[in-house]
């Protein structure tokens, strides 16, 4: 049974607000008069199972989850062999390296690269 909640009828934006990217897309949303609720990944952390579903709906591995390019990401992971436990556990305890925004309608899912990109859900 899947745990992240979603709407057909409102984007659902994952997103840290310490991120530039993140508040543009935000603002966008609002600026287009998208139905948006905004969920801060800092204050809401995903449990395991939300990360694996979150995963899944994006077709990427745990791993494709991360953003290795976050400055304060430690470069002795970016080439670790971690297991999907490993993963999870990196994303809960640090979830700043959660790469994001990550936008949900429906059963459609997108990491949002550039605000506009919103319209494609």
């Amino acid at each position: 049974m899947p745990e992240l909640a979603t709407s057909e009828y409102e984007i659902i934006l994952y997103y840290n607000p310490s991120r530039a990217s993140a508040e543009k897309t935000l603002a966008y949303a609002i600026g287009e008069g998208l139905p948006v609720r905004d969920v801060d990944i800092l204050k809401n952390i995903f449990t395991g199972t939300q990360l694996e579903e979150l995963a899944e709906r994006l077709s990427v591995t745990l791993e494709g989850l991360v953003n290795k390019e976050h400055p304060d990401f430690p470069s002795q992971f970016n080439d670790a062999n971690l297991s999907d436990n490993d993963w999870i556990k990196l994303l809960r305890k640090s979830p700043k390296y959660i790469k994001e925004p990550i936008a949900i309608r429906g059963h459609k899912s997108i990491f949002v690269e550039t605000p506009s990109d919103l319209s494609r859900l």
